[in-house]
């Protein structure tokens, strides 16, 4: 399949339009992160540097770390921008950005999230990792595409939305992370469990300020979810359609968060840049 020009769009250098890189100067391990400035916090940690660029907000720096080579690239917030990333990802890996085709061979890619939460169980401590089992996703994105899932997946789902009540307009879906990217996160410093991904910051996570939300309840819901081995663990704005459009491409994907609000007890993190820095090291060890 020859991929036209409005399909696949390419900026005058012949790079992937948004996120501005050639397939080149990206590694098959990827961390991925949210805040620009948190893109150079992972390359400090590198022992050598061979790209850097920035493009809009998408910042990305290749290196390698303990004789690995990994690239280290924001995002920006939201399932939007994950959608725009994952796409363009997977066009560098796997199609000649020249001929305009598949590439005869498939390169897995290995995507891991490091961000912040909110954590939605009252007995984690602030700054606390934890490690997406599932993502619960209440935006729209995976509606968008062919996003196999599985009758565990679906069941999981019924489970969490059946204890909620949410506007009649959201169509939620659930999708496991990688496994064996998880085997290799998982540790006693980890709490586990279901992430749910937000379109947004305020109502879509039950803040009010002035404007009235329909999910003022939710966080005390999604808190009392009962589920045979898992409790929804916290909120965020990317993995539900990092591991749905990074799994049925054929990647492995898994989040790793540092929970810096917990919103039963009401309480916020006053600084967490040590902590940041202490589990991006977690992540690269492990990656």
């Amino acid at each position: 399949m020859k991929y036209p020009a409005t399909e696949l769009v390419l900026d005058s250098l012949g790079q992937v339009y948004h996120l501005g890189i050639s397939p080149d100067q990206l590694a098959d391990k990827v961390i991925l992160v949210g805040d620009q400035d948190r893109v150079s916090m992972v390359s400090e940690m590198f022992d050598t540097i061979e790209h850097q660029s920035r493009h809009r907000e998408f910042v990305c720096h290749t290196g390698t770390f303990k004789g690995k080579r990994i690239s280290a690239i924001s995002t920006g917030i939201g399932t939007d921008n994950i959608d725009i990333t994952i796409n363009e990802l997977d066009a560098l890996a796997n199609i000649d950005l020249i001929e305009r085709n598949d590439l005869s061979r498939f390169l897995k890619l290995t995507l891991i999230r490091i961000g912040t939460c909110g954590i939605l169980q009252p007995d984690v401590p602030l700054n606390s990792y934890i490690l997406s089992s599932h993502a619960f996703g209440l935006d729209n994105i995976v509606h968008f595409y062919e996003v196999p899932q599985s009758e565990v997946e679906k069941s999981l789902k019924e489970a969490i939305e059946s204890q909620l009540t949410l506007p009649d307009a959201i169509k939620p879906y659930l999708i496991s992370a990688s496994q064996e990217l998880n085997d290799r996160l998982r540790s006693e410093q980890t709490f586990e469990g279901v992430t749910v991904t937000s379109s947004g910051f305020y109502g879509p996570q039950g803040r009010q300020l002035r404007l009235r939300a329909k999910t003022a309840l939710l966080n005390e819901q999604l808190t009392a979810v009962k589920l045979e081995g898992l409790k929804v663990m916290n909120f965020e704005m990317e993995s539900s359609a990092l591991f749905a459009l990074g799994r049925s491409l054929g990647h492995d994907c898994a989040t790793i968060c540092l929970g810096i609000g917990n919103r039963p007890k009401l309480e916020f993190s006053k600084g967490y840049s040590a902590e940041m820095t202490d589990l991006i090291r977690y992540v690269l060890d492990r990656i």
